[in-house]
């Protein structure tokens, strides 16, 4: 992990619904946005505190109507989260969305053909102190409507780059942005540049850090179903966070947002860039070796750990004698599985031998004993007991003992001196 690029520092929310800050040195933030209509006020709010539960950090609502805005209002009254306002063509829907008190305006200037217009939004954001998200996408860079003016554009590229023409237009774009905020001297912005190429995406990103301070709102757009979405979000955006880059990120899925905010916490908390919450599952991969129902008892681990543990222990499930003492001796609570049966842990010491039906309940029982331990202080996450010694040997797939004895292979020493 590179040391995160420095960038400024804005502030979304008040007291009511907490401040996120991003940028500077904050923890990076999750967003999200509701797929339903924002004037179905019912709808909306509980899809807001739904995601909000979720984990979500700021949650992002569409107001293209003037019924949007209108319920704006009760929205804000009946959640606690940051919200955001999403403007593209209309800019009076900015200026209605400030006026009912959202905490962040989200706003492509390119859209709005009227300098004067966004001069507006500009001061009425500044006069109520909320910061607005600016940014330009793949699909929306380039002026369709005058081809001659397309092929000009296309024209100024990086002509070393294999995304150069879009390079030259995005970045050129996000400068002409930038610059009609500085000169109304507002600077309390976040910038995006996104795309569904993960590969732009990284590069774009990578010129814009170079360039800018402002605090950078990472996304990949139109990136699919959540099935192949996933990849596609994780490559780019997991790449750019591990090299620095990055304040706050929306993962975008044709799918339930919720999957949105896991799938962006787990890809923070993989990188040591948010503090676990919850427990960590980390479960072995198919195999012949497997000797219980692994994959349903995996997925009911999940959904119990989920509702019932809060703390960010490690528990692992292992479907065999090979890995599974390894990981059991590394987790804070673990099974791995012999015949039918599973062995459970806790910090690396045996507390039980159980049929494969009472597994789930006896782990959970185990990590619900656990949590407890550590909130009375009277157990430590992380910490290792003893050292598990896997059965030797265990049928042909055993240490090998007994092969090296007859000569069938080499013994290997290690100095474990270091010298």
């Amino acid at each position: 992990m590179r040391t995160r690029h420095q960038t400024r520092q804005i502030a979304v929310g008040n007291e009511r619904t907490g401040i996120i800050r991003i940028g500077g040195d904050a923890p990076v933030s999750v967003q999200t946005m509701t797929a339903g209509c924002t004037h179905d006020i019912d709808a909306c709010v509980t899809e807001i505190n739904r995601l909000a539960a979720a984990g979500a950090d700021i949650v992002r609502v569409a107001v293209p109507e003037r019924k949007d805005t209108a319920a704006l209002p009760e929205i804000l009254a009946q959640t606690r989260v940051p919200i955001v306002a999403d403007v593209h063509f209309h800019y009076q829907r900015a200026l209605e969305s400030v006026a009912a008190g959202v905490h962040k305006i989200r706003l492509n200037p390119g859209n709005i053909q009227d300098r004067a217009q966004v001069n507006e939004v500009i001061d009425a954001c500044r006069d109520a102190g909320i910061p607005i998200r600016i940014g330009v996408n793949e699909g929306s860079i380039i002026e369709r409507r005058d081809k001659q003016l397309r092929q000009r554009e296309l024209g100024r590229v990086f002509s070393n780059h294999k995304h150069g023409h879009l390079l030259a237009i995005m970045i050129a774009k996000l400068e002409e942005y930038v610059d009609l905020f500085a000169a109304r001297d507002f600077h309390d912005i976040c910038i995006s540049a996104k795309s569904m190429d993960p590969s732009l995406v990284i590069d774009v990103y990578t010129e814009i850090a170079a360039r800018f301070d402002y605090p950078l709102h990472l996304g990949v757009t139109h990136a699919g179903p959540k099935e192949t979405g996933t990849i596609r979000s994780v490559v780019a955006l997991g790449t750019l966070l591990a090299n620095g880059i990055g304040d706050t990120i929306r993962i975008s899925y044709a799918s339930d947002p919720v999957h949105e905010v896991e799938d962006g916490l787990e890809m923070l908390y993989c990188l040591g860039l948010r503090t676990r919450r919850g427990a960590e599952l980390i479960a072995c991969p198919t195999c012949g070796r497997i000797q219980v129902d692994l994959f349903t008892l995996v997925q009911e681990v999940r959904a119990k750990l989920a509702s019932e543990i809060e703390l960010p222990m490690k528990v692992a499930v292992m479907g065999c004698v090979v890995n599974g003492p390894g990981e059991a001796e590394g987790a804070d609570v673990a099974v791995f599985a012999g015949d039918r049966r599973g062995i459970i842990y806790v910090q690396g010491r045996r507390v039980a031998n159980v049929p494969e039906a009472e597994i789930l309940d006896r782990l959970l029982e185990e990590c619900r004993g656990f949590q407890d331990r550590v909130r009375a202080g009277d157990a430590t996450l992380g910490e290792k007991h003893v050292e598990i010694i896997p059965p030797d040997p265990i049928g042909e797939l055993g240490s090998g003992a007994r092969r090296i004895a007859a000569g069938l292979v080499e013994q290997i020493t290690i100095n474990r001196t270091g010298g």
